[in-house]
């Protein structure tokens, strides 16, 4: 593949883009999401809809905007590379939570069991 062309394929499904997108700012505006993950507005609503209707995000009403909290702590819906919950997944896509989750989610990847 030349440098200059990107693949028209992602390694991340929208849900876990959008994921992601919260995780870097939960107060994180749907037009953003839409322009960051390279979907239409629209799109990104229904997956962020997807996402509180199953448990994953809840989302706050502050003022005119929407401040969503991810529940770490759920299972992932799929065991992709054996990381079992959405906290270890995000621990490595974002950098997000502590430093002892974040080796303990690498640990899981590079052993392929949790500990």
């Amino acid at each position: 593949m030349a440098k200059d062309t990107a693949p028209r394929w992602k390694f991340l499904t929208n849900h876990a883009q959008v994921l992601v997108c919260i995780a870097h700012d939960p107060g994180v505006l749907l037009r953003e999401i839409s322009e960051q993950v390279g979907i239409t507005e629209r799109a990104a609503h229904r997956i962020v809809t997807e996402l509180a209707d199953a448990g994953y995000i809840t989302r706050e009403r502050n003022g005119r905007r929407n401040q969503y909290t991810i529940e770490y702590g759920l299972p992932l819906p799929d065991r992709l590379g054996r990381i079992e919950r959405v906290g270890d997944l995000l621990t490595i896509l974002a950098g997000k939570n502590d430093g002892l989750a974040a080796a303990a989610a690498l640990s899981v990847v590079a052993n392929g069991k949790a500990d």
